[in-house]
């Protein structure tokens, strides 16, 4: 479809690719990836046809579609969200209304007539064309589409402009997935959507009918959504096959190799170029030497690139706190009229990393701001443990920055430290050389809030409230931050709308819905795992063990009655006897069977229990999507082999007794 041929681009005296080869076919899913600045959005601009090539060619076919979703940016007005999106279907429109009036023609002329022929004709074309893209049901598809991503069936009336600039990109996006595209170009689609609408977004994208390129750092949407990874790194394109897991080892692997290679070539070249030192100037060796320097001269040397720059820190380890950190007792949030949480009771302690869930206006930034005491509470109480220190990081934090001041005179003013640890740590967060004496004013939002979390760590604290502390990191900086979050022996209450990065990190799951916290233990996966099935099949366990209890009890019951009743000394015939119906007797050797056999399930009990318990750790550290559906998988087996066992064990046990 496109193709791109011998391609490079610079940015001013920056080249950011060079030798650009690649051809994008009808069915690929593509994932660009690259460390911020490396050109990923502007090669999405090329293919775009919004930014010009400086070397080699693009080429693609003359009636083909593109569609193209920038970062932010966009502004729409002067139509309500619903009309905006059905105004995609433009040529549809005007179909349906080229079929009216070829209806109202034929009902007027002859049908026997050459005129009539040729509009029933006109009529059939334009009929069978306006089928085959849905037309009849256009308002059914803008319906399902903003739905998926989170508008209510009020906004769909509301004008565009009411909107604030994420939910207008929303509505953009909603117009591209619309519109459907033979080529689909997303540059960070997930930057303004919560988990809920990143889960529809995966499911649609999975069933999108043509080609797409999209740039995203979130490491679980790329895993789930594409095919192929194209890498723009060293000013150069590489490409791998699979998502954006098995890039990681393959890249790995790659470089593995390259490194082999380069030992290799660099032992070859020191043998060479030792014998030719050596023998130069021996007549009888003349021959091998020149032999030697030919071959020197035709090794093709093997560059080993540097090592990628990241970000490298790790949080100070703070004093410990009390064992309870935070308290809420039936406390309430409402503005004005409108109440955000009603009634909300919970408790965290040391250690615990809960990670707030919920739709975007939920709630989640007003309960971090509740823990952060930025906001008070309407009602109920609210309490801090023994020694609990709070560091509060803001979605919009930079802006509580001087923009006038530069960076190393406003961390020295923080935290007053050598110059020497302040540029370390500057420089952990990529900003080197001359970049720590830039003004934060002159900053990217990227950059400031890179600049916010390095400030955040001159001032430790052992509970961390973190509202979406990813945003506008690459994935490598996520990885990085990821871990030290994870070693950080704090207590962390954090927003974030990144998959992996809740997998990985949370203990515990707040989910903020309809002025409520619902707490869920685990990560995200066992909160979604729970939400989805576990209700109902916890629900089935709690009937089974009821019933089994109630049974047990009732034969525990029967023979106590029987041991204590009236009439029954001790040795005299028990009450079942008594009453004509006696114990059943068993074959010596069956009854000793039927006891190794009880004492085999139990122990397989015990082993099926440790089995699931490692299936349900494993689940708690995503490693790929593979992996995660196979340790479901046999998670799902084991649970079921327990339940059979767990029966055999009661029917034995039954058995066992009644033979006693």
């Amino acid at each position: 479809m496109i193709q791109l041929s011998d391609a490079g681009k610079r940015f001013g005296p920056k080249m950011l690719f060079t030798g650009l080869n690649w051809l994008i076919t009808p069915q690929d899913r593509v994932g660009l990836v690259g460390a911020n600045g490396s050109g990923k959005s502007t090669l999405l601009k090329v293919l775009a046809g919004m930014e010009t090539l400086d070397y080699g060619a693009i080429s693609q076919p003359k009636q083909m579609s593109v569609g193209y979703l920038p970062q932010d940016g966009l502004s729409l007005y002067g139509r309500t969200v619903f009309d905006e999106c059905l105004a995609v279907f433009a040529s549809l429109h005007e179909m349906e209304r080229e079929l009216e009036e070829l209806s109202h023609r034929m009902s007027e002329i002859d049908p026997a007539g050459e005129e009539y022929a040729q509009v029933a004709e006109r009529f059939h074309r334009v009929q069978s064309e306006f089928l085959a893209q849905d037309g009849y049901n256009l308002e059914s598809q803008v319906g399902t589409v903003l739905t998926g991503l989170g508008f209510s069936k009020q906004d769909w009336t509301r004008q565009t402009e009411e909107f604030s600039g994420g939910w207008q990109m929303r509505i953009s996006l909603a117009k591209l997935l619309l519109a459907k595209p033979q080529m689909l170009l997303l540059d960070e689609p997930t930057n303004h959507l919560d988990l809920e609408t990143r889960n529809w977004l995966e499911d649609y994208l999975s069933n999108y009918p043509y080609a797409y390129v999209l740039i995203s750092h979130d490491r679980y949407f790329l895993d789930v959504t594409v095919k192929k990874i194209v890498e723009i790194w060293n000013k150069g394109v590489h490409f791998y096959s699979g998502n954006y897991d098995k890039y990681l080892r393959e890249k790995e692997q790659r470089r593995d190799s390259l490194l082999s290679a380069y030992r290799n070539q660099h032992e070859r070249i020191e043998q060479l170029e030792a014998f030719i030192s050596r023998f130069r100037y021996q007549a009888t060796k003349a021959k091998q030497v020149q032999s030697r320097i030919k071959e020197l001269e035709k090794i093709e040397r093997i560059a080993v690139p540097e090592e990628e720059k990241t970000i490298h820190f790790s949080f100070p380890q703070p004093k410990p706190s009390g064992r309870i950190v935070a308290e809420f007792k039936d406390v309430d949030k409402s503005y004005g009229p409108k109440d955000v949480l009603r009634n909300v009771s919970f408790t965290i302690e040391r250690g615990e990393r809960v990670a707030l869930v919920g739709v975007n206006g939920a709630g989640k930034s007003t309960l971090i701001k509740l823990l952060a005491q930025s906001e008070a509470v309407t009602g109920g109480e609210y309490s801090l443990g023994h020694n609990v220190g709070v560091d509060y990081f803001a979605q919009d934090q930079y802006k509580e920055l001087d923009t006038e001041a530069r960076m190393l005179d406003d961390l020295t003013r923080v935290a007053p430290r050598s110059q020497t640890e302040l540029r370390n740590l500057l420089g952990s967060f990529l900003f080197s050389e001359d970049d720590v004496f830039k003004k934060i004013g002159v900053l990217s939002g990227g950059e400031r809030n890179r600049y916010a979390l390095a400030r955040m760590l001159l001032t430790p604290s052992n509970f961390l409230l973190l509202d979406e502390p990813t945003n506008h990191l690459d994935l490598r900086a996520k990885d990085v931050l990821l871990d030290a979050l994870q070693k950080f022996t704090g207590t962390c209450v954090f927003v974030s709308h990144d998959r992996y990065f809740v997998d990985r990190l949370a203990t515990r799951i707040f989910e903020v819905a309809d002025g409520a916290v619902h707490i869920f233990p685990g990560n995200y996966e066992d909160y979604l795992w729970r939400k989805q099935n576990g209700a109902e099949q916890l629900q089935e366990q709690i009937q089974k063990e009821v019933a089994a209890s109630s049974a047990k009890s009732q034969v525990s019951a029967t023979a106590d009655s029987a041991s204590t009743s009236e009439g029954c000394a001790p040795g005299s015939p028990s009450a079942s006897e008594a009453m004509g119906t006696p114990k059943r007797r068993l074959n010596p050797m069956k009854r000793k069977q039927m006891a190794e056999r009880l004492a085999e399930v139990e122990m397989a009990v015990g082993e099926n229990e440790s089995a699931i318990a490692a299936c349900e750790a494993a689940l708690g550290n995503y490693v790929s999507a593979e992996e995660t559906q196979r340790q479901t998988s046999l998670l799902a087996e084991r649970r079921a082999a327990l339940a059979r066992l767990e029966t055999e064990w009661a029917e034995l046990s039954e058995e066992l007794e009644a033979t006693e």
